[in-house]
């Protein structure tokens, strides 16, 4: 493999560091707004439905551009792509702690959001580009595990820090942001994308989407299991504490454990995928889980046992655990040169999914409940299993 052009030596595993810390810091810009539930609810007096739609403004915006900073990514390369994205987050959330108000506040989510869309589409192409594919599965579970760390550094002190006030909630995300923007700058160097035919000739893949409908299923599948996940993120610290009984810190606690694991879980699956030769099987299996885990959580919450607030760090797990298998296995199909799109779609549909969540189950929780909704949400997992192809695409371009 040759080196890029830069010149400098990439050591793979500081690239793996520096794409997962972009992520992480994007993330922690994402999750913020949703552990403000409690104070723009309860101290703001808004609604839990417009609570829940600041919540999903960052989703909002990010769907606007994933693709955008994808194809970017693949016409320019990696490296300024994450940088001009974090610093373009950073100043969205300056901006966010400078204006007042319901509409200015979710204006400003909504731009960092649009610009948080860069490290989610460059720094998994990044990853890819530089780890053999029988080290994917790990790399990529280790990326992966960007979005539940920065999710459970998010649920460990944006509440504690809200309880000063808004500005001091977003600091959180602005110190990361800046910092990671510098750190990419200086550090990523962009992995080679030429492929050479017999002759020396350059070759340029054609359109993957065209070949198949493998990476349009594996697009539908993931945000199908996206519902869990951010039913359980979004509204996990609200339900410990109003539902369950939980202080502030504690539901942040519990929640951030619980994502802390579903990381873990999310590396031991990339593992396991390494191991069998295969990203859909053990997808399927998870899918099944997520079901599993969704009906017991209804179950408990109805009859009102305690064992549900130790069954959600399950469930949580459980949710997160696909993102690593459908990211490999998207980017493993694509190739070089449409692996940034392509990422950028995989997470368009989960995001424009996760978008959704927050107003609806926060309306459908307001109406029927917790349990009800739970139970309504192991209905994504239950579609989206029948859907996921029974083998693998050979045609690894990565």
């Amino acid at each position: 493999m040759a080196y890029a052009p830069t010149g400098r030596r990439p050591r793979p595993w500081l690239m793996l560091g520096l794409g997962t810390a972009a992520q992480t810091a994007g993330t922690v810009f994402m999750t913020t707004p949703a552990f403000l539930i409690p104070l723009l609810h309860t101290e703001r007096g808004l609604s839990l439905a417009q609570a829940g739609t600041l919540a999903s403004a960052p989703t909002l915006g990010i769907v606007l551009t994933l693709i955008a900073w994808g194809a970017l990514a693949d016409r320019i390369g990696e490296r300024w792509v994450i940088t001009a994205g974090l610093a373009l987050t950073a100043a969205a959330t300056a901006l966010a702690m400078l204006v007042s108000g319901f509409v200015g506040v979710g204006v400003a989510l909504v731009l960092g959001g649009m610009a948080a869309g860069s490290p989610n589409s460059a720094s998994g192409r990044l990853v890819m580009g530089w780890f053999a594919r029988d080290r994917r599965g790990l790399a990529m579970g280790i990326r992966q595990m960007a979005q539940p760390l920065g999710t459970t550094i998010a649920a460990l002190t944006v509440p504690t820090a809200a309880s000063h006030g808004l500005v001091w909630a977003l600091a959180v995300p602005l110190v990361l942001t800046v910092g990671c923007a510098i750190a990419c700058a200086i550090g990523i160097v962009d992995p080679p994308r030429t492929r050479l035919v017999a002759d020396g000739r350059r070759e340029r893949p054609p359109n993957p989407y065209r070949a198949s409908s493998f990476l349009w299923r594996i697009h539908a599948v993931s945000a199908l299991l996206v519902v869990p996940q951010f039913l359980l993120a979004v509204f996990g610290l609200v339900w410990l504490m109003t539902d369950q009984g939980w202080t502030e810190l504690a539901a942040g606690v519990l929640i951030g454990v619980s994502q802390f694991i579903g990381g873990l879980g999310r590396i031991a699956v990339g593992v396991f995928s390494d191991r069998v030769g295969s990203r859909v099987r053990p997808l399927r299996w998870v899918s099944v889980a997520a079901v599993a885990a969704m009906l017991a959580l209804a179950g408990l919450d109805a009859v009102h046992s305690g064992l549900a607030a130790v069954l959600v760090i399950f469930a949580t797990a459980i949710s997160v655990a696909d993102n690593g298998l459908a990211f490999t296995s998207v980017a493993e199909v694509a190739g070089p040169y449409w692996a940034g799109r392509a990422l950028g779609t995989q997470n368009t549909g989960q995001f424009l999914t996760a978008a959704a969540v927050g107003p609806l189950f926060g309306a459908l929780i307001a109406t029927v409940g917790y349990p009800l909704s739970f139970l309504t949400a192991a209905i994504a997992p239950a579609v989206a299993t029948p859907l996921i192809p029974a083998v693998d695409d050979e045609r690894d371009l990565a």
